[in-house]
């Protein structure tokens, strides 16, 4: 089982600390409250947050081992609302009125569904990369996460732009012999539609040798999906750990998002012990949630006082 202690980073202060270990205890019981109920507690994490703030969701992908509604209770001890899901829990084989009735039930447990994927567009023809978008707007999803050949991506752009979904290409490091980094993504979508865009797999990214806090500054409004993960050796695809455990920079990539304003979704993609991921998807969140209020406090306590501000005497 996952090591549920916070590893100490030196961006972190001692209260930032504190906020990290609660997150860890509270969410560590199973939750009986429903997703939505999270949202109207002013004080929950999962208070949704504007533009510059960063909204951490989970890929269903992660939960693979089990189906829709148990997925949808472990996802409420993590308290957030916000889920990508993969075609285990929404297949695409439905049809357009029971897809629908997928998205009711899922949102009315509390969640907001803020992509698919990922979806490997194969066919380069227009019904071969239509029906994902058909699936996709009747599953209620603003963005496919997705890939596939460079010669389809024109074809993707045009229904992109008739269905008003957002793509965001997902690099998937040395084994991805087209899309390895962010950087072989975006030199394909320069010049298309603003709706063609990419996914940062943080992971895959590093172990090409790319800085991934930096490919996050250039991609800029292109980047329209983030999936997170820690690895413990930066070159291994098998030695991810939970958030926080590993090497990757994770208040750097955090802090570049604040730059770059970043208005959608930070996915925690929880690749390993497939049987049992829940504790380390609950450190994870704990840690990512203790690194954004260090980074809050690092940022109040750099504000400078007003001009006009007196100075308080005893």
């Amino acid at each position: 089982m996952t090591d549920h202690s916070v590893p100490r980073r030196s961006f972190l202060s001692t209260s930032a600390a504190t906020v990290a270990g609660a997150v860890i205890a509270s969410v560590g019981m199973p939750s009986l409250a429903r997703a939505d109920a999270l949202l109207a507690d002013p004080g929950s994490p999962a208070e949704p947050a504007p533009p510059h703030e960063i909204k951490l969701g989970v890929a269903s992908y992660s939960l693979r081992e089990f189906p829709l509604d148990k997925a949808l209770e472990m996802i409420k001890t993590l308290r957030t609302p916000y889920v990508n899901f993969k075609s285990v829990h929404v297949p695409y084989d439905k049809t357009p009125a029971e897809l629908a009735d997928i998205r009711k039930h899922v949102e009315d447990e509390g969640f907001k569904i803020v992509g698919g994927g990922t979806i490997t567009f194969d066919q380069d023809t227009d019904e071969g990369v239509e029906k994902y978008f058909v699936y996709a707007k009747n599953a209620g999803m603003p963005t496919i996460v997705c890939t596939g050949k460079p010669e389809v991506l024109p074809r993707v752009e045009k229904f992109a732009k008739q269905y008003d979904i957002r793509i965001a290409i997902h690099n998937h490091g040395t084994e991805d012999k087209i899309f390895p980094s962010p950087y072989d993504v975006l030199k394909y979508v320069k010049g298309m539609d603003p709706r063609m865009g990419l996914c940062i797999d943080c992971g895959h990214t590093v172990r090409t040798g790319t800085d991934v806090v930096k490919a996050i500054i250039d991609a800029g409004p292109r980047l329209h999906d983030m999936h997170i993960k820690d690895l413990a050796d930066m070159t291994a695809r098998d030695s991810q750990v939970a958030v926080g455990e590993g090497k990757l920079p994770i208040p750097g990539i955090f802090r570049a998002l604040q730059t770059i304003k970043y208005p959608y979704y930070v996915n925690l993609e929880y690749e390993i012990n497939a049987k049992d991921p829940l504790p380390g998807m609950q450190v994870s969140f704990a840690y990512m949630r203790g690194a954004l209020a260090g980074l809050a406090q690092s940022s109040v306590a750099m504000t400078p006082a007003p001009k006009n501000a007196k100075t308080r005497t005893s």
